[in-house]
């Protein structure tokens, strides 16, 4: 099973999805080893991206020579969105995802993400712009609607696609939402039947019985992981297995899984510096130490480390003795 855009075939169909302050370059490097047909970098501002702000450009410019990962951008307004693909672009990036889908509230407030799920007409001026500025495949990521009231990704599927959208993906949520509830794999199946391009079904989809399910119900052409891929950075890859016949990933466990982990924290450290390395990798370890069900003071003493070579002189204490590792 392929998605094909333009001259890109993303294959296997089983794609990571974009998470703030998760999938970095390191997380992404990590999750490509096991398997992906797409990685989505984090969301970019795009007006800061282009104004060089500290930290953003250096976000986006992250995996732009990959032929597997997308760069996603977000604004409200029309010339910079603009103006961000097109230095998106120019930096070598394949493809670029719209972020119409993001509900956190500093997001929204800005009038971005998810927020324009309100205003169809200025939600298009941003597409238009995007699409006429480059010549790469451009996608878009979004929600069931704003609220259970104002269910509209059909109708933004389908003036997007007229727009040159090549790809959607739905979160089977609306923004009111955020994450609660389940997500609603029937409802993007609406999207579905609105549209010629592919629609990826996304939201709850954290291995590959709820992969399956969820491709069954919306009748998508993949599936995007996100927070399901926290702590097992192989999982895509044994959804692909799973739905689509590829080689089965071999899952870390004892002293291999103990590696992995300090292997990617020490890229973390490498990617960031030391300290900020430090604070970010904590998420990550925290997830991996809850895989294998790691004594709590142990695991709140690592956390709290800040000395990266204490870390990772622990990390086996923490990771081999409490292996319990899931296949």
């Amino acid at each position: 099973m392929t998605v094909k855009l333009a001259e890109l075939d993303l294959t296997p169909p089983v794609f990571l999805a974009p998470l703030a302050g998760i999938t970095d370059l390191p997380f992404r490097n990590l999750v490509s080893k096991f398997g992906a047909g797409l990685v989505v970098s984090e969301m970019v501002a795009s007006q800061e991206m282009v104004q060089a702000k500290p930290g953003v450009r250096e976000r986006a410019e992250l995996g732009f020579d990959s032929a597997n990962t997308s760069v996603q951008i977000a604004g409200r307004d029309a010339y910079w969105m603009g103006e961000a693909a097109r230095m998106v672009e120019s930096n070598g990036a394949r493809l670029i995802d719209i972020n119409m889908g993001c509900p956190a509230k500093k997001v929204v407030n800005g009038y971005s993400g998810s927020a324009l799920l309100k205003d169809l007409d200025h939600a298009l001026t941003l597409i238009e712009a995007v699409v006429a500025a480059v010549k790469i495949p451009v996608t878009l990521k979004t929600r069931l609607g704003w609220d259970d009231d104002l269910l509209n990704a059909p109708e933004l599927a389908k003036r997007a696609e007229a727009a040159g959208i090549q790809m959607i993906t739905i979160h089977g949520r609306t923004r009111c939402q955020f994450y609660k509830g389940r997500a609603d794999w029937v409802a993007i199946n609406r999207v579905k039947e609105a549209v010629a391009i592919p629609v990826i079904a996304n939201g709850d989809v954290l291995g590959p019985e709820t992969a399956r399910t969820a491709l069954e119900k919306s009748g998508a052409d993949g599936v995007m992981i996100g927070r399901g891929a926290q702590g097992q950075p192989w999982v895509l890859a044994q959804v692909s297995a799973a739905l689509y016949g590829t080689d089965e990933p071999e899952v870390p466990k004892g002293a291999d899984f103990a590696d992995m982990v300090a292997a990617h924290y020490e890229e973390m450290l490498s990617f960031y510096g030391e300290t900020l390395g430090g604070r970010v990798a904590r998420k990550h370890l925290g997830w991996y130490m809850d895989r294998v069900q790691t004594p709590p003071d142990l695991r709140k003493s690592i956390l709290t480390e800040r000395a990266p070579a204490a870390v990772l002189t622990r990390l086996p204490e923490a990771l081999l003795p409490h292996d319990r590792i899931a296949a």
